[in-house]
């Protein structure tokens, strides 16, 4: 283990950007599942008017 102080740096900096970029996957992916079926199902539930 590193114990200077550029050592602890890159160490955390480099936990927190897993973190944020896990995070932001996350996130992302859960956003695309809720959308997605909307998408899906709202042409087959309403049709458009015939004029």
């Amino acid at each position: 283990m590193m114990k200077t102080p550029v050592g602890l740096v890159t160490v955390t900096l480099s936990a927190a950007i897993l973190l944020a970029a896990s995070l932001l996957i996350v996130t992302g992916t859960q956003g695309e599942d809720r959308g997605h079926p909307a998408h899906v199902t709202t042409p087959a539930a309403k049709p458009a008017p015939h004029h």
